[in-house]
């Protein structure tokens, strides 16, 4: 396992971290005993950074890492969003989420399900548009004071976001989406998280597992399969994101890998503060995207996926519009 300092933490963490959103039922039905099993491995094979939010499951997914790591809290370094509000329509909402007293009264739910006595990482899962960022960053930074929180982040905010968030407290992170086919941070995200001194935490990395090659119909993948309502699953986008995953696939043959596994190859390869975060739910998948760190690619193989993932290359918004509304905020 490769490590390295993650943002100004001083603390070194696994290269590829470990999502941990597909163990509380997010694409299809959750198993508990494979999931613990799963962040078990993951352990064994050198991974100490875990990504959470209070949101996944209902708290089930807190609870579950917390049983998992029970006893060997010392040996992981636990990322944890705060989730967003949720409306009656059950759609999540950022409006309202980061208020002081809200996010008080989610880390105190966070750390009882987890059985912790402090969060390594706690990052706002979306900017609130209705309350400053310096006040919302404000609030964390009391539970940093008090002990109930080491390092802050935040997930989906814009430069100017982060800038004006840093001068409130330091920031060891940014989550963003960020994989062959979603380049968003590379139009100043990443410059920021450079001169801040923050990691950059890819998530869905794997294209929420359309880039890995394990999605073969337009649509939800099962009755109770969110990706059902990401445009990029859409009928209408289907084949030609199919198309430039098959081109993909070819690629990773030639160099006797898995399209996964160069997905993840390609984030290591961009700048040591890249932090790649698949989710997976099984040990099977862990172990193929962890040997992804054995897959060594050339300036030529970058510039060859360059090719395949061309800007813009993707056809769908990665989220429903009113997903696309909040983020970059």
């Amino acid at each position: 396992m490769q490590y390295q300092e993650f943002g100004n933490s001083g603390v070194k963490l696994s290269r590829i971290g470990l999502g941990c959103f597909s163990m509380s039922g997010a694409y299809g039905a959750a198993d508990d005993t494979e999931s613990i099993a799963t962040i078990h491995e993951a352990m064994e094979r050198g991974v100490n950074l875990f990504d959470t939010s209070a949101r996944y499951g209902g708290g089930h997914n807190h609870r579950l890492i917390g049983q998992a790591i029970k006893g060997r809290r010392d040996k992981v370094f636990i990322h944890s969003k705060t989730g967003t509000i949720r409306d009656e329509n059950d759609r999540s909402v950022a409006s309202g989420s980061g208020k002081p007293d809200r996010l008080r009264e989610i880390c105190e739910l966070s750390l009882k399900n987890l059985g912790v006595e402090y969060l390594d990482a706690m990052c706002q899962s979306r900017v609130d548009p209705t309350i400053p960022i310096e006040e919302s960053v404000g609030a964390v930074k009391r539970l940093v004071e008090e002990g109930k929180v080491r390092f802050i982040g935040l997930s989906e905010a814009a430069p100017d976001t982060i800038r004006r968030a840093s001068k409130v407290h330091p920031l060891v992170s940014l989550q963003f989406e960020y994989s062959l086919w979603t380049r968003d941070v590379e139009a100043g995200h990443r410059r920021t998280c450079d001169e801040l001194g923050m990691a950059l935490m890819a998530y869905a990395p794997l294209g929420y597992g359309f880039l890995a090659g394990v999605v073969n119909k337009p649509g939800p993948q099962s009755d109770d399969d969110i990706r059902g309502k990401f445009p990029r699953f859409f009928k209408e986008n289907y084949a030609a994101n199919r198309e430039c995953v098959t081109h993909l696939e070819r690629f990773a043959a030639g160099k006797e890998a898995t399209a996964a596994q160069i997905c993840l190859a390609w984030l290591l390869a961009q700048k040591a503060n890249v932090f790649p975060i698949p989710g997976c739910k099984s040990r099977k998948h862990l172990l193929e995207n962890l040997d992804a760190a054995d897959v060594e690619l050339t300036e030529e193989d970058l510039t060859q996926l360059d090719k395949i993932f061309y800007v813009n290359a993707a056809e769908g918004d990665r989220y429903p519009p009113n997903g696309m509304k909040r983020v970059n905020l």
